[in-house]
């Protein structure tokens, strides 16, 4: 059973998604919009987010990078009937885990919440101490990469692939699994994000030049260090 926080200002949508979920087991707190769920999230504690990205008087990402602040681990998903690139980005940037576009059915956003999950679970169950990458040292609980010229406080998703490709250095992690594991499908569009988020991972990279992602292309990423 999960804790699941779930915004959404659309009663009747609401009632369908609540009892679907609490018919398979699962807790879960419906708040109908934005000016409560900040204190619903601290009082919960839920162990995954639904953000409707509509919503009155406020917006699904402004919450997520509200819960982001106090919280960089607990998955969020957004609800979004927009279906614009730059709307689906702003939601990885804000924070975002996962997001899926109006209209669902209730068997996707069941099998995406339970792919959040799992990688949550996946995640606690690592021991993460700040890792040695070169000059720099990381640390994904904190989602920070140091050197003793800067601190770069990562993204989320941002701390997620550099957590995947610095685990094991040298080794060959292919685009499909990096695709399944942090965005939970290998789709061409996010399959074109991940590209930009391997370009800012070598831009903060770069002021040490022994530290390498090296793309091998139609395979995946090695890095060495």
């Amino acid at each position: 059973m999960a804790r699941i926080l779930y915004v959404e200002d659309e009663p009747a949508l609401a009632k369908i998604v609540k009892e679907s979920l609490e018919s398979r087991g699962h807790a879960v707190l419906h708040v109908p919009d934005g000016n409560r769920v900040l204190k619903a999230f601290a009082e919960f504690q839920p162990d995954v987010c639904v953000l409707d990205v509509m919503l009155p008087g406020t917006d699904g990402f402004s919450l997520g990078n509200e819960i982001r602040k106090s919280n960089s681990q607990v998955p969020i998903l957004f609800l979004t009937a927009k279906n614009q690139t730059a709307d689906v980005l702003k939601g990885f940037k804000s924070g975002g885990n996962d997001y899926i576009r109006k209209p669902f059915s209730m068997e996707e956003l069941l099998v995406r919440i339970q792919n959040l999950l799992n990688l949550a679970i996946a995640s606690q169950s690592i021991h993460h101490e700040d890792r040695p990458i070169g000059k720099f040292s990381f640390s994904p609980v904190q989602q920070l990469l140091r050197s003793d010229r800067q601190t770069h406080q990562l993204s989320h998703r941002e701390s997620q692939l550099l957590d995947l490709l610095s685990a094991k250095p040298g080794a060959i992690v292919s685009r499909k699994d990096i695709l399944l594991q942090i965005w939970g499908d290998d789709s061409f569009f996010n399959s074109r994000t991940l590209d930009v988020y391997i370009k800012k991972l070598r831009n903060y990279l770069e002021e040490d030049p022994s530290v390498q992602i090296i793309t091998l292309r139609g395979v995946g990423y090695r890095m060495v260090f």
